[in-house]
């Protein structure tokens, strides 16, 4: 079997509150932007692969459809570790052919992606985190109060503007729900040690799950040496690239939690190294969310429910699109959500909604 034909499209699909608007330490958004990956073969089967917009690093532009067929046309689909080893496109785009890939393997041999990744080793209804922007006081006060409502147990918010902001919604989050929510906060590199470390100490006292990524992805020495400093645990998001770079920080011992993401990680496959990796050392995994469409979502939900180290709630934002170019859209329930059982990714493209909301 081989892949003959590539195709790739951008799509923007709307959120809605409580999601949106959301603020992180960059900029409000209210949408999402993806790029799809559709992929044909020899034999008839079309799979197909997301990523995010890659709008901080810029690593590509609109839709690269001749950089990508050039690395993916008259490749076997099967021969995953060779596409790695020989890949030039960047992890952003390699994720999204590979993801199609897997798709495509799935239908191949008519198994839903999950049972060619290892096999379900948890239950198939795999636990959420409610995700946040950055809020005043109010406001975060009253949407953890309606997470908790959800069924939620588990919410991470946008930080990274201001330390006092930061701790103004924690605090507001607290005197909302007290500990009924699990609370992560995410400042996405946005301080530098010297503030980065007393925020730590100072949001002690409201008994973070972790703290991610409060610095710049290349302090690490200063990561290991903030978790001897503060009792507040620590996660790394955009720090997890190569496993070269995954072993430094787990040779520092400078996280207590790493948050992989195909992106990041080149595919399904670079996330599930990453966490064995983690796993022969005792450091737990979380999913990263990158505010993914109804692909990427049922990518993440495979991959949690077939690797052992991914013990806690996986972030997710899908509850705050209006649509999906998937049909039926996933469900959530009681801040859970369902492994898809079809074959691949085990998902339906809607093409009709992909022209829908495509980027012209």
């Amino acid at each position: 079997m081989k892949i003959t034909n590539l195709h790739a499209c951008r799509v923007r699909i709307p959120q809605k509150p409580p999601i949106a608007p959301y603020q992180n330490r960059y900029k409000a958004g209210t949408y999402k932007e993806s790029l799809l990956i559709r992929l044909e073969t020899d034999n008839g089967l079309v799979g197909w692969g997301e990523t995010p917009d890659d709008w901080i690093n810029r690593s590509f532009e609109g839709t690269p459809e001749d950089r990508l067929r050039g690395q993916t046309l008259g490749r076997d689909p099967f021969d995953l570790e060779a596409f790695y080893a020989e890949n030039t496109l960047g992890t952003y785009l390699a994720s999204g052919v590979e993801m199609a890939m897997w798709d495509i393997i799935g239908k191949a041999t008519k198994q839903p992606l999950y049972k060619l990744l290892g096999g379900a080793v948890r239950s198939k209804k795999i636990e959420l985190a409610a995700c946040m922007g950055i809020r005043p006081y109010d406001e975060a006060k009253a949407i953890a109060k309606q997470y908790v409502d959800d069924g939620f147990t588990t919410l991470k918010t946008k930080a990274g503007r201001n330390a006092e902001e930061d701790l103004e919604m924690v605090r507001g989050i607290r005197d909302g729900v007290g500990d009924r929510l699990k609370l992560r906060i995410d400042p996405n590199m946005g301080y530098e040690p010297e503030i980065a470390f007393p925020l730590a100490r100072d949001l002690e006292k409201y008994n973070l799950e972790y703290f991610e990524q409060p610095m710049p992805f290349s302090c690490l020495t200063e990561s290991a040496r903030l978790r001897k400093l503060t009792k507040t645990p620590l996660g790394l998001n955009e720090s997890v690239t190569t496993l070269e770079i995954v072993a430094q920080i787990l040779a520092l011992r400078a996280a207590d939690v790493l948050l992989p993401d195909t992106y990041q990680n080149g595919g399904l496959l670079g996330v599930k190294k990453v966490a064995t990796l983690c796993e022969a050392v005792g450091v737990p995994c979380v999913f990263h969310c990158a505010h993914d469409l109804g692909l990427k979502t049922a990518a993440m939900l495979h991959v949690v429910v077939s690797t052992p180290n991914f013990p806690l709630a996986n972030d997710c934002t899908y509850y705050g699109l209006v649509d999906d170019i998937v049909a039926p859209l996933h469900v959530i329930e009681r801040g859970h959500m369902n492994v898809p059982e079809g074959p691949g990714l085990g998902v339906n493209v809607d093409e009709a909604k992909v022209k829908k909301y495509q980027v012209k």
